[in-house]
């Protein structure tokens, strides 16, 4: 009962706002729930990246802490299409615009005026055409249009000393040792922010091919041990935490 009064109380502040940076996906229930997050800071580590949290709750909650991990998901293919060939459509239209060629009987009051002298018609000149009006030319030699960030909705693993590939992240806070009730869905965001901004090493923890594959897949209700693979449970594992500096 209070782990519901609690993450009802949460869910209406999250809905309402959240820090920068930290985004509500989904919370269709008082059980899981899933964040992106971004790292603000300029870390070329994790530039241009969204980062999507699962976070899994007991009825214990908030005296135990939730299960969260970081969670994989493949970049929509519709969208990476359309992203990647925005460019391209661009530069098309360009340099078809820019080959356009005019009808011999029009004048044409775009060209280069600069060496020419006014054209003579009955009645008197054209009028010079004013500076707003470029040439074909010009626009042709224009580079095309800056390409506006498309989220695709990859959502990567972040590289860690600290995150194992299969989205598991060695952190205090989420153990039992270092969690305490006063955290929250919003403070773990951040806590998880922080570590990746304050990241330097581009890599793996230390045995993390063997440490996934001990842990076997992850369940629709994560890491639980035992089941048909016989795993552990995310909560047997027991992380050394003597590193401090990522």
């Amino acid at each position: 009962m209070f782990a519901t009064k609690r993450l009802a109380k949460e869910l209406q502040k999250a809905r309402q706002k959240l820090p920068p940076g930290i985004t509500l996906v989904k919370a269709e229930d008082l059980r899981t729930w899933e964040l992106d997050i971004r790292v603000l800071d300029n870390n070329p580590i994790y530039a241009n990246q969204i980062f999507r949290l699962i976070f899994i709750f007991t009825d214990n909650y908030p005296i135990e802490p939730p299960e969260v991990t970081f969670l994989y998901v493949p970049p929509n293919p519709a969208t990476s299409k359309s992203s990647a060939q925005a460019p391209v459509q661009e530069m098309r239209a360009d340099s078809a615009f820019g080959q356009r060629q005019q009808p011999n009987n029009i004048i044409d009051l775009t060209q280069d005026t600069d060496d020419d002298p006014p054209i003579s018609v009955p009645g008197g000149f054209l009028p010079t055409p004013p500076p707003s009006v470029q040439s074909s030319r010009s626009l042709s030699s224009q580079p095309p249009h800056p390409q506006q960030s498309i989220d695709t909705g990859h959502r990567p693993i972040p590289l860690h000393p600290h995150i194992y590939t299969n989205g598991i992240i060695c952190l205090d806070l989420l153990g039992t040792a270092g969690w305490s009730p006063v955290q929250s869905v919003e403070s773990v965001c951040m806590s998880l922010q922080s570590m990746l901004t304050g990241n330097q090493k581009a890599e793996r923890p230390q045995g993390d091919k063997e440490f996934c594959a001990s842990m076997g897949p992850r369940g629709k209700d994560g890491w639980k041990s035992g089941g048909a693979w016989g795993r552990r449970g995310l909560r047997d594992v027991r992380f050394e935490y003597d590193d401090e500096t990522v």
